[in-house]
């Protein structure tokens, strides 16, 4: 039983059922008369507050917006790390993700607002809530495949969602939030600009910017942006190397790998993840709004990330992923569907408590499948298309 237990958690695959169970586990507890309760429990129970920090929290704000953040801060370590020495070191290589993120966004939008251009009670409003992909379901997935598809790939998905996300709250700032702090934005820029100026002298000591980083977060946090964010932005600070010639960013990637994926994100996927879907009416299934957001996660987002891959790749502007070929790159779009998380974040900010009240719960349901859609779909399409399970390529057959 140990060397299983082992096994498991060296391998990807092993983080990745372990994501996919909590999130099985969220649903029959949100779900099951009894269960529900205790799930509702523990996901809105305060474990501590910080009121002079105006921090006052459910299990649900600590996970999302706290020990979240420590997986943007691996993700946003892992990106740093090949865009200096590895994968996306070339700049051909970044503007690929970036522009078939666009992509990802621009075409689930067009999807929706086509479907929901006549509606009524405001459905328009949420043009926005299928063009985010979860990177947590995703990397997900991308762990179950294995070493089926290439590492480049794997990159390229993970600066795809990052982007993706940035995309997302850029919306929410713009169209969905009234409240945005100039101040706590100008207080983050102060501290990006201290993490860079103590990067820049050398500081080879990392309480430092772990003691800056916690301050970017709360200053982030407050500011009317997802917390996350300051994640990624502390990761991009951290040096690659010190002058005493140690890697800094590698050795917190390495201590971050095993609370990250074993801790924090089936924590994630069992909070997130728990849909209610008692009383549900089959009439709204089909309505213009939740086929607006089916539609726009699993066929917006395939079109939109591969044809704007494919468009810059052809115009020589940027290069298929080492190893990868376009069928591959289809799968992984078609993974990247996965919107699940910040959709329903959207969709709160979209409807609202009209959501039960306008669409029975369909809005959220139609954000399940569309992502439970794209998730399957992905994978076995990536797994016919993908390499053998010990990463060499399938011989073409005769």
């Amino acid at each position: 039983m140990k060397k299983l237990i082992d096994r498991l958690i060296s391998s990807e695959s092993g983080a990745g059922m372990l994501l996919l169970f909590a999130a099985f586990l969220a649903l029959v507890f949100a779900n099951i008369p009894g269960l529900d309760k205790l799930y509702n429990w523990f996901v809105h129970f305060t474990p501590f507050t910080i009121p002079s920090f105006n921090i006052l929290g459910s299990m649900h704000f600590w996970i999302n917006d706290a020990l979240m953040a420590l997986f943007f801060f691996a993700i946003g370590l892992e990106l740093k790390r090949e865009m200096l020495e590895g994968q996306l070191k070339h700049f051909s290589q970044v503007l690929l993700p970036v522009f078939a993120a666009l992509g990802g966004v621009i075409v689930p939008a067009l999807v929706f607002v086509v479907i929901n251009l006549n509606a009524q009670n405001h459905a328009i409003h949420g043009w926005a809530i299928p063009t985010a992909t979860d990177i947590a379901f995703a990397v997900g997935v991308l762990a179950l495949l294995g070493r089926r598809i290439p590492s480049s790939l794997k990159i390229f998905v993970l600066t795809l969602a990052i982007m993706d996300d940035l995309c997302a709250i850029v919306i929410i700032a713009l169209f969905y939030t009234g409240d945005l702090s100039f101040l706590y934005l100008l207080l983050s820029f102060m501290i990006v600009g201290a993490l860079v100026f103590i990067n820049r002298l050398g500081v080879s000591n990392k309480t430092p910017y772990v003691i800056l980083s916690l301050i970017l977060w709360f200053f982030v946090l407050n500011s009317g942006i997802h917390a996350s964010i300051a994640g990624v932005v502390a990761a991009f600070t951290i040096p690659l190397y010190t002058k005493k010639g140690n890697s800094m960013s590698k050795e917190m990637e390495q201590t971050l790998g095993l609370p990250v994926n074993y801790i924090i994100l089936p924590l994630f996927a069992f909070v997130n993840a728990g849909v209610n879907m008692h009383g549900l009416d089959a009439s709204h299934v089909f309505g213009t709004v939740p086929m607006g957001i089916f539609l726009g996660l699993f066929v917006g987002k395939q079109i939109g990330i591969f044809l704007f891959s494919f468009i810059i790749i052809k115009a020589g502007f940027a290069y298929m992923p080492e190893k990868a070929n376009w069928k591959q790159l289809y799968a992984i779009a078609i993974i990247c569907g996965i919107g699940f998380t910040m959709s329903l974040f959207v969709d709160g900010l979209a409807y609202g408590e009209n959501s039960i009240l306008l669409y029975h719960g369909t809005d959220k349901l139609a954000i399940l499948c569309g992502s439970l859609v794209s998730g399957v779909v992905g994978y076995f399409a990536a797994k016919i298309v993908g390499n053998n399970p010990d990463g060499s390529p399938k011989k073409a057959k005769n």
